[in-house]
């Protein structure tokens, strides 16, 4: 299980910078402000963990049970939570209701995580859902150009087998590149820039955690 530090962000986008020598890097735009609105603990929840916040939430969204809790620790109302696992020591050096410094967590040459939700494609046909080449587009081929071909046997065992490639609904999944690297990390204004494409729409929002699959991936680890 991922217990390097980690924070909610929102996908701005992508730019590019220029490396040492001249190259240029594409970059995914992460605007990463969350805050700490609790905690859990061994003792109480059997696991250790800290409870990441971001986005304004109003007031006659919240439910008085929620609204309860977030009152209790004294800290705004958020939109959207996630747990991040850690080991006690590093929640007991971070206290409820601070923000999580960018600074703090990456620096520039890590490789993190990232987790977010594709794009969502609606319904569409085994061309563009699984690549599939189509027919052939000679000898008098009829509406049969971008068919996925048979879909099984006859009489036995005379049913479609379970995990058949077929149209049906594509992307709007939640979805994890590992191992991209961090080019540049702008303290000032809470900007990750991580090297490569990350998943999601512009504006949607992903988790970027250290890198479980790399030796040393998160600059401190949990």
């Amino acid at each position: 299980m991922n217990q390097y530090p980690g924070v909610i962000g929102r996908k701005l986008g992508m730019t590019q910078i220029f490396a040492e020598d001249g190259s240029v890097v594409p970059c995914t735009v992460v605007e990463a402000s969350a805050i700490v609105v609790g905690k859990r603990t061994q003792e109480k929840d059997g696991y250790d963990a800290l409870i990441v916040g971001t986005g304004d939430r109003k007031d006659k969204h919240t439910s008085k049970s929620v609204a309860g809790q977030f009152k209790k620790a004294n800290v705004p109302g958020r939109r959207t939570l996630r747990e991040f696992r850690c080991s006690a020591e590093y929640a007991a050096g971070i206290e409820v209701g601070a923000e999580l410094k960018v600074d703090q967590i990456f620096e520039e040459g890590q490789f993190v995580d990232v987790q977010g939700v594709s794009r969502g494609f609606g319904f569409q046909g085994v061309v563009k859902r699984y690549h599939f080449a189509g027919n052939i587009q000679t000898h008098g081929t009829h509406e049969y150009r971008r068919h996925g071909g048979s879909i099984g046997t006859r009489m036995t065992p005379g049913r479609v087998k379970l995990g058949m490639k077929m149209p049906g609904h594509h992307g709007d999944a939640t979805t994890s590149v590992l191992n991209q690297k961090v080019a540049k990390v702008i303290a000032d204004q809470n900007l990750v820039l991580i090297r490569g494409g990350i998943p999601g729409s512009r504006g949607g929002l992903v988790v970027v955690r250290g890198a479980i699959k790399k030796k040393n991936g998160g600059k401190k680890k949990a």
